[in-house]
């Protein structure tokens, strides 16, 4: 299984960069980058504070890919 990752999207959609959502999350914009691009998985804290950030649930973030 692979991961399904919406970051992008929901990020974009909420009008900001990477830069923006990295400062609001307390990450580096490298961070938020190699998430969206699938290098990096984030923790399940900084999963939560991306949704929250954003105003969304984790599930709208992630999800796994169907078997």
């Amino acid at each position: 299984m692979s991961l399904i990752v919406h970051l992008a999207e929901y990020r974009k959609r909420a009008g900001l960069t990477q830069a923006d959502l990295a400062r609001a999350a307390g990450v580096s914009r490298k961070t938020i980058n190699t998430i969206e691009n699938r290098i990096f998985v984030p923790s399940t804290t900084l999963a939560l504070m991306l949704a929250q950030v954003l105003g969304v649930s984790v599930h709208d973030l992630f999800e796994l890919e169907g078997p």
